[in-house]
């Protein structure tokens, strides 16, 4: 089986008109949001559900996040409390997920939600928008690659890693923020940061008035998506905080900084020569994906600031460059 890949800015209509059907049938789509590419499936069948966790190579444990169309569908699964809905309003549709209570008998499948009472919440914008209101239930959507491995931030992406596994992949050209969305949890008034993504931390304390606790270490529960120790990471070995190359390594590096031994890089890549972390973000995962394309085993990445993005930035780093069983 080779997927199909419809291009939104040929034909919208027959994208949305296809993805339904192949959602309606069972089986998932990949569809781009504006964090990364998607594998969706309608949140309320078990059996679909069961494609993507058996699509990527996924752990069962790992919950997935389920997508809304807006605010009103998402009232009708989760219970938000006062400081969830304020930040619901500020930045939804955007690069948000909210882990909240689940209504009774949400309609929300168990497997999706990895048996816990909890979900977690996305509105995302443009296409997958418009699916999720033409279809008329959550998707559920983790990232569109195998499990582990370095998140798609295009079609192409999709295709070269998934694509024969897939029925349908819609292209709605690069994604343009290039990391997973923020995930947090609010409990008894205080906010949690479970994943660093793509609002910054800054932009939540100043939106409510209150401080984002971080974690202290790895978490001894896996709460939502993007947690596990290892994640995000290339065939390649990730080395971080760089400060010269080693003979055939390849380079990713944040404005066009001097590194030392920079002639004996295989391959070089600037996730934004004038610094810009938002413009690193979104080359991150495509970078990553490029250098090990390569050849090469091993790739060093110069240290990334740890402000605004940057957070989310070395968090995916991180992730990419743990041990791995």
């Amino acid at each position: 089986m080779t997927a199909e890949i419809i291009d939104i800015t040929t034909d919208r209509e027959k994208a949305l008109e296809r993805a339904c059907a192949v959602l309606a049938n069972g089986f998932p789509v990949a569809i781009p949001t504006e964090t990364v590419y998607g594998l969706a499936a309608d949140a309320t069948n078990p059996a679909a559900i069961t494609r993507i966790y058996e699509t990527k190579g996924r752990p069962r444990f790992n919950p997935l996040i389920c997508h809304m169309a807006d605010l009103a569908m998402a009232e009708r699964y989760a219970v938000f409390d006062p400081v969830s809905r304020k930040l619901a309003e500020t930045f939804w549709p955007g690069p948000l997920t909210l882990i909240l209570p689940l209504r009774s008998e949400s309609g929300i499948h168990s497997l999706a939600t990895a048996g816990l009472d909890t979900v977690g919440i996305r509105l995302p914008r443009g296409f997958a928008a418009d699916l999720i209101r033409a279809y008329g239930k959550p998707l559920a959507a983790p990232s569109a690659n195998t499990s582990g491995g370095v998140s798609p931030t295009s079609a192409r992406h999709v295709a070269d890693d998934l694509g024969d596994k897939l029925k349908l992949v819609i292209d709605g050209g690069a994604a343009p923020v290039g990391v997973e969305s923020t995930i947090l949890r609010v409990e008894g008034g205080a906010i949690r940061l479970l994943r660093p993504g793509g609002v910054a931390a800054a932009e939540i304390e100043t939106a409510t008035g209150l401080t984002v606790i971080r974690p202290e270490g790895p978490a001894a529960i896996i709460e939502a998506p993007g947690m596990l120790a290892s994640h995000y990471a290339p065939g390649a070995s990730v080395r971080l905080n760089a400060d010269h190359v080693e003979p055939g390594e390849v380079l990713i590096r944040l404005g066009a900084v001097p590194v030392k031994g920079i002639e004996q890089a295989a391959a070089i890549f600037d996730l934004s020569p004038s610094g810009d972390l938002a413009e690193a973000a979104a080359n991150l995962f495509d970078y990553l994906k490029r250098a090990d394309a390569t050849g090469a085993t091993r790739i060093a990445v110069t240290p990334i600031p740890g402000h605004g993005l940057g957070e989310a930035i070395n968090d995916r780093l991180a992730r990419a460059a743990a041990p791995r069983k």
